[in-house]
């Protein structure tokens, strides 16, 4: 009935005319940053004739790329490598200088967990524009069915309630699913609770059309789809 996917793959599947339709957020933030280990890297400016790590061909390298414009630089200022998702262990190898696709609440927190300083540069401050990481879609044939505004009025309050006992909500989480109970996973939890939606449902309609002009503008997507063939507001 409902998948989770990530909102720059939705404007994908737009294009493609596939038929889906946006109806909640989970996480309204980018999660996505551009990492370094060296001190010397203060902002992406200094990663001119530095190699990057990624993982994603395609926006990772259209978000370093817009990353780099924004400090004056050119995307052939850097060594762009594919490091086949294994975007840690490579930059801790010294294989590469920085890597772009590591996400703020897991990649930066391994990183310091294995004893490391990550210098961490989040992609919306550097002229990408902001958009929700984490969406909710159903099929077009299924928006207006009334269990789908039920779920999200569900998600709403189990989002409230985590937020108002986050400490409690790790621990029953944690009991239940010992495998996962983790150093890691415990600080990925605290840090990724301030990300989720407070209001599922709300959809920023100018944010969906400016990261579809993005992927245009960086000929990822073949034409513009209008915001509304792909993303609604349940009310």
């Amino acid at each position: 009935d409902l998948a989770i996917t990530y909102q720059p793959q939705l404007h994908f599947f737009a294009d493609q005319g596939l038929p889906l339709m946006r109806v909640g957020t989970l996480i309204n933030t980018p999660l996505n940053t551009l990492i370094a280990l060296d001190k010397n890297i203060r902002s992406p400016a200094d990663l001119k004739g530095k190699k990057v790590g990624y993982s994603v061909s395609g926006i990772e390298e259209a978000t370093v790329a817009t990353m780099l414009h924004h400090e004056k630089l050119r995307a052939d200022d850097i060594k762009l490598i594919n490091v086949n998702f294994q975007l840690t262990s490579a930059l801790m190898a010294g294989q590469v200088d920085a890597i772009i696709g590591g996400y703020r609440n897991i990649e930066a927190l391994e990183l310091a967990l294995h004893g490391k300083q990550p210098v961490v540069f989040n992609v919306e401050d550097y002229g990408v524009p902001a958009y929700d990481e984490l969406i909710i879609v159903a099929n077009k044939a299924a928006v207006n069915q009334p269990k789908i505004k039920k779920f999200l009025a569900a998600l709403k309050q189990g989002n409230d309630y985590l937020q108002a006992h986050p400490e409690e909500s790790w621990n029953r989480f944690a009991a239940s699913h010992a495998e996962l109970n983790t150093e890691l996973n415990r600080l990925a939890w605290q840090k990724t609770l301030p990300l989720f939606a407070s209001d599922p449902a709300k959809l920023d309609r100018a944010r969906y059309q400016a990261y579809e002009q993005f992927l245009f503008d960086h000929q990822l997507i073949k034409k513009i789809t209008p915001v509304s063939e792909y993303a609604t507001e349940l009310k």
